[in-house]
Parts: C-alpha cells; sequence; structure tokens
C-alpha cells in the first residue's frame, strides 16, 4: 500500500523549496492536488497524486545537486521577485538541475551561499537545532570598543530575544573602518546588522566567507561551483552533531536523564 506524507515534506524532497516556505506557498494558495487547492497539514501519496505549484506539476527530484555561490551585494534571494530586482536564480541559471537557496542573505549582504534542490538538506542546514556556524567579515565604521564587543560576544537583546553567544576577532583597524570577523551560530535575520545597531555600531560592507568548515576561498563574485561529495558529508555530519547536542541540552535542562 502507496504510504502518504505530508505534503509540506513531499514538496521540500522535491526540491521546491524548503519546508518552512513549502508551508508559506500552501498557505499562500499557490499548491494544488488534483485540482483542489491544498491546506497545511495535507498528506498526499506521492505515486498517484498530482501536485502542483503555481499550476506546474512537481516531479520527484532525479540527480540531487548541492552548490555554492559567491553572491554579489544587490542580488535578492530569491528565485523571481514582483519588484523586477536581480535575482540569485540568475547567476545558476546553467547549473545541473535547478537549485534553490538554503537560507538567505540580504540584498546588501554578499558571499557564500549555499545552493540545492534536495529538500532534506535544506531543511537540515536551517533548522535551528543544528547551529552551524556562519562566519562572516563585517567592515563598521570606527571606533570600535572593546565594550562593545564584549556585549555582542555575549548574546545582545533584539526584538525580545538574546542572541546566542558568538566569536568576535577584530582583523584590522584603520581610521576609517575596522574589520571584525563574525562567528555565529544561529541564523536570525539579520542579525549581525541588527547587533551592531543595537551596540552602536554602523556595518558598512557585511560578507559571509564561511559556513561550517566549507570557506568561500578565491570564487568569484558572481560565480558558483559545485560541492564535493565530502563537502556535502562534512555538512550534515555537523548539523546531525548540532541537532544531538541539542537535543541532549534539553533533556538535561528537563531531567530526561
Amino acid at each position: 500500500m502507496e504510504k502518504e506524507v505530508r505534503l509540506q515534506k513531499y514538496l521540500s524532497e522535491c526540491g521546491v523549496a524548503s519546508r518552512r516556505k513549502s508551508e508559506d506557498l500552501i498557505v499562500s494558495g499557490v499548491v494544488k492536488v488534483n485540482g483542489a487547492v491544498a491546506h497545511i497539514g495535507d498528506k498526499i501519496h506521492p505515486y498517484s497524486d498530482k501536485v502542483t505549484v503555481h499550476g506546474k506539476t512537481v516531479q520527484p527530484v532525479g540527480e540531487k545537486v548541492y552548490l555554492m555561490l559567491n553572491k554579489p551585494r544587490g542580488f535578492v534571494t530569491t528565485m523571481s521577485d514582483e519588484q523586477g530586482r536581480k535575482c540569485v536564480a540568475d547567476l545558476v541559471a546553467k547549473a545541473p538541475a535547478k537549485v534553490y537557496p538554503v537560507g538567505r542573505l540580504d540584498r546588501n549582504s554578499e558571499g557564500l551561499l549555499l545552493m540545492t534542490n534536495d529538500g532534506e538538506f535544506s531543511n537540515r542546514m536551517m533548522h535551528p537545532r543544528s547551529h552551524i556556524s556562519k562566519t562572516y567579515r563585517v567592515t563598521v565604521r570606527p571606533p570600535v570598543s572593546d565594550e562593545q564587543i564584549s556585549r555582542m560576544m555575549a548574546g545582545v537583546l533584539i526584538e525580545g530575544r538574546k542572541t546566542l553567544p558568538c566569536e568576535i576577532e577584530i582583523l584590522l583597524k584603520e581610521e576609517t573602518r575596522v574589520v571584525l570577523k563574525f562567528t555565529l551560530y544561529e541564523g536570525r535575520n539579520r542579525e549581525i546588522r541588527k547587533m551592531c545597531e543595537e551596540v552602536g555600531l554602523e556595518v558598512i560592507r557585511l560578507k559571509r566567507i564561511a559556513i561550517d568548515t566549507l570557506s568561500l576561498g578565491m570564487l568569484p563574485q558572481g560565480q558558483w561551483r559545485l560541492l564535493k561529495e565530502q563537502e556535502v558529508k562534512r555538512l550534515i555530519q555537523s548539523a546531525v552533531k548540532g541537532d544531538s547536542l541539542t537535543q541532549k541540552e534539553g533533556d538535561q535542562k528537563h531531567g530526561n536523564r
């Protein structure tokens, strides 16, 4: 008997979007199952039900593709934009398969962006429990005090919730700029910019240079390359390890030993 699966899980596995984004698509009413508008909580039979998004039939992914893009400033991290802005989709048009962003970099940020058609990989990378490290080179206007850096490292209150402790290193001090290296273990929206704003620093430039052990290296701006099998495995292993540690901490906190 054919096993039912949750619709958002199926969309994710087919490379349409992450589970969270797939839920947004379902809520917006653009997903249909056998011609009927789908709803959150729906389950489908993958081999007998017809699923469409924006009128296009969803097909299971064949070959899974993983790549890293050096995103330039001025591009939005979406596959299309109603305002006609430049999208990262334009930069990966010649990839072996249609790929989607893993997480995001805001329009004015640049650097390493993972893209894939593997929804489960994307979901694993973005899950809050994975605590995958992300490293950024951040240029701010001087001066920068030890107190400001200490406050951000310890965690600052943003929109009612404190940021997780992070690592910050001063790379360069000049009259007109200070370059900092941030290593974060969570992925909140515009987190570094908001942290800097909270302590009175203005961000001039923000570039993601690494995700876990995967480094941007010398990849030219606007270009992409496929990830090596070992690089994909390392990212997954780090996410699994982070998830396990978070679960263990949660069990200890609640006395479930």
